[in-house]
């Protein structure tokens, strides 16, 4: 819903979804989508919002399901050099070893400075509703979870525990993996909660970016 303050009210998800589908690159004057498609494997944490997010918003956002997250993320960085680096795809997980999976391919793709954005869910910030089946978060440090291990194989992480965090966490994300040096994967960690909480976000946000 558009309001007349010049904000959308949109969940997390949501705006995440409109965000990448007005993402593009440039060279030489060819223009093209930066993210052209997604790949996910739904699960705990991510099919009650992204999951919806996608159908509500995703119409310019393909779906793509493979059957291992560790192959998308290399599906992802093989399509990111047979591009020059000026598209990728998003990959999703769910949370605990959906997100584990996607960990080597990080590494890959950072390593050897080839763009993917990896979308993994999170634990509750809220902590009311306690952990879910499979997840998997440190014992003795409730804000430490498997996705910290994405910290050291990505050249950004940023874990979104409030909507409004996407107004600087987005374009930065995009900012780093455009840039032909500073490239790798980028993990913004999205906690299954704060993915379906709304927020009204400026309309500029989801305008065309080159």
């Amino acid at each position: 819903m558009t309001n007349g303050s010049g904000t959308v009210r949109l969940t997390t998800a949501q705006a995440n979804v409109k965000f990448l589908q007005v993402q593009y690159s440039e060279r030489d004057g060819d223009r093209r989508r930066f993210i052209p498609a997604m790949f996910s494997i739904f699960g705990h944490g991510n099919v009650h919002s992204l999951g919806q997010a996608l159908y509500e918003y995703g119409d310019d956002l393909p779906y793509h399901r493979p059957t291992n997250e560790q192959s998308m993320v290399h599906t992802a960085a093989a399509f990111a050099r047979t591009n020059l680096r000026l598209a990728t795809f998003a990959c999703m997980s769910s949370i605990g070893p959906g997100a584990t999976n996607m960990i080597t391919g990080a590494a890959q793709a950072t390593v050897n400075r080839l763009p993917i954005l990896m979308l993994p869910s999170d634990y509750y910030a809220t902590r009311h509703q306690g952990s879910v089946l499979q997840q998997l978060e440190h014992p003795m440090s409730g804000d430490v979870s498997v996705n910290d291990a994405f910290r050291p194989v990505s050249r950004l992480f940023d874990r979104i525990s409030r909507p409004e965090q996407l107004l600087t966490a987005l374009p930065n994300a995009m900012r780093i993996l455009t840039d032909q040096v500073e490239t790798g994967s980028v993990t913004i960690a999205l906690p299954q909660d704060v993915q379906a909480e709304a927020y009204d976000f400026p309309l500029e946000l989801f305008q065309e970016r080159t």
